[in-house]
């Protein structure tokens, strides 16, 4: 077996053995699980798709007079200020704020299709911010408003902090309705007109690492184009899900909550984007390496798209649980093309392949340049999450 430490020397010196996920599967076909075990040290992953539930914590430093803000909004979007006086975090699908904004509206009102994640994506790609405060009139902050613009050099902290990311496995969603429906995975058309996907399957980080023994609390990753951190379980973390004989889970499972400093990332990494009548969103590129300890890491990450699934879930019926149409494998889904009783219908994934493949190349330079080293978990993350629904206990549940 080895460690993280030898691993690490091998990394200073420029002697680590660096693979893609795609390489090693490739490489596991030609020679072996044991073979390959003993040629390489890091297998690097990586994904670029929406992760909603992001967003970016930041510290404006103190105006004369003080403020205590309790209202903002930068370039029209709403910012929450329920912290000290100037820090504020933008949630990365927080939308412009029409009302207190008339100017962020396009003529005849229409809503400009722009969020948080827009705002997030133009801060660190340097561009200048309109900043829009209401304070709290107090006689440590006697200030009543502030307006300025800021850009990532004149705030002292910006970094992302997402509460849930990197979902491990998730749904293919479809509509079996007459008309069309607009979600989180974009249009869905009607009577099965099409099916849409999230997650980028084998090549996907999770999946490659499905009972979390390689990763844990404080493992540095890829986020956004500069180094971040696994900060804790993400939200709805769920690691409980039924799972295949391999131990890939059939839905969504595991999650993380990532960390990371937005000054050091890159746009290319980090672009907000619009869901069509659902809303704003960001792409975000994270690629987490993991150290070759054992043969068993080689064997996890042989698995092959044929061999994890996704339900695929109608999402015409609006309820928290919906009905399936069974489920279906990513070699399938990357055809183009399902089988829905008896219907071929067309399929498309919302992560880029592409892209996720080039950050797990990314990542792979950083490793053989030695510009980045692995780090020994703190803490490792929980493997007994139960998932909980929210009722409404005590009171009698109405339908609207």
């Amino acid at each position: 077996m080895r460690t993280i430490a030898e691993i690490n020397q091998k990394i200073t010196e420029k002697k680590a053995v660096v693979w893609t996920i795609e390489e090693l599967k490739t490489r596991v076909k030609e020679i072996g699980i044991e073979e390959a075990y003993k040629a390489v040290d890091v297998i690097c992953t990586g994904t670029f798709e929406p992760m909603e539930s992001s967003g970016a914590i930041i510290n404006l430093g103190h105006t004369d007079p003080p403020i205590k803000i309790r209202q903002c909004w930068l370039d029209g979007v709403p910012a929450y200020a329920g912290f000290g006086a100037v820090d504020l975090y933008l949630g990365a699908t927080a939308i412009v704020d029409d009302k207190a904004n008339e100017n962020e509206t396009r003529q005849g009102g229409e809503n400009i299709e722009r969020g948080g994640g827009h705002v997030i994506e133009d801060l660190i790609a340097g561009k200048s911010v309109s900043l829009k405060a209401i304070g709290q009139v107090t006689d440590c902050y006697p200030r009543a408003s502030f307006e300025t613009s800021i850009t990532q050099k004149t705030v002292n902290q910006f970094y992302l902090y997402n509460p849930r990311n990197l979902y491990q496995n998730f749904i293919v969603g479809v509509n079996s309705s007459d008309r069309p429906l607009y979600t989180y995975l974009g249009p869905l058309q009607p009577t099965l007109g099409n099916a849409v996907y999230s997650n980028p399957g084998a090549i996907a980080p999770l999946f490659n690492d499905p009972d979390l023994e390689l990763i844990g609390i404080g493992s540095r990753i890829f986020l956004g184009g500069g180094v971040g951190y696994i900060a804790w379980e993400g939200t709805q973390h769920f690691p409980l899900q039924k799972r295949l004989s391999n131990r890939t889970p059939i839905g969504p499972a595991a999650t993380l909550a990532l960390i990371g400093d937005a000054k050091t990332m890159s746009s290319q990494w980090v672009k907000g984007c619009y869901f069509n009548h659902y809303g704003p969103s960001l792409m975000l590129g994270v690629g987490i390496p993991f150290p070759v300890l054992t043969p068993k890491v080689i064997e996890r990450c042989a698995v092959e798209d044929q061999a994890v699934v996704a339900p695929v879930v109608d999402f015409s019926i609006p309820r928290r649980v919906r009905p399936t149409f069974g489920l279906v494998s990513y070699a399938q889904l990357k055809t183009g093309r399902m089988t829905i009783e008896g219907k071929s219908v067309r399929v498309a994934p919302l992560a880029s392949i592409a892209l996720s493949r080039k950050v797990a190349e990314t990542l792979k330079t950083w490793l053989e340049k030695g510009e980045f080293t692995l780090t020994e978990p703190v803490s490792p993350l929980p493997k007994d999450r139960a998932f909980m629904a929210q009722d409404l206990w005590g009171s009698q549940m109405t339908l609207d």
